[in-house]
């Protein structure tokens, strides 16, 4: 996955969370022109997990991806060194809204992006899927299976 930018000591006041089912997957839940639209997702809180995010992976099945939890909100900046696959960077408001997205983020780039907004939760996906699912800011996000 990408790797974060900044991220001095993210663990100590990263928000908690817990699988409200430990059996069930976490979903993260986007409304759409079309409608609602999930993606079972892997959720990532500690400095460590949100550094090496999907790094070195050569895959990420369809319909998942990786929830990042963000020790506070603001304008986050992700790079894809050692990321394989291209990556939608979906960065999330505390009011559980896209702050903005980054479409088909190049694998092995150096380059920081950033939306320009702050976010206190990021959402990393396949390349193309914020795309295909009509995902742009100002959508409306929710966890299931989630508690915070």
């Amino acid at each position: 996955m990408s790797l974060l930018i900044g991220l001095a000591s993210c663990s100590r006041d990263a928000p908690r969370a817990t699988k409200i089912d430990p059996e069930a997957p976490t979903l993260v839940v986007l409304t759409t022109p079309a409608g609602e639209v999930s993606v079972t997702v892997e959720v990532v809180a500690s400095s460590k997990a949100i550094e090496r995010g999907l790094m070195h992976r050569t895959e990420l099945p369809p319909e998942q991806g990786m929830l990042f939890l963000m020790r506070r909100e603001k304008d986050w900046s992700f790079w894809m060194q050692n990321t394989l696959i291209p990556l939608d960077i979906i960065f999330i408001t505390k009011q559980l809204t896209v702050a903005g997205v980054i479409h088909r983020a190049t694998p092995r780039s150096e380059q920081r992006r950033r939306v320009g907004s702050p976010s206190l939760y990021v959402l990393e996906v396949n390349g193309g899927w914020a795309e295909t699912h009509g995902i742009s800011t100002g959508s409306k996000v929710q966890f299931d299976n989630l508690r915070m």
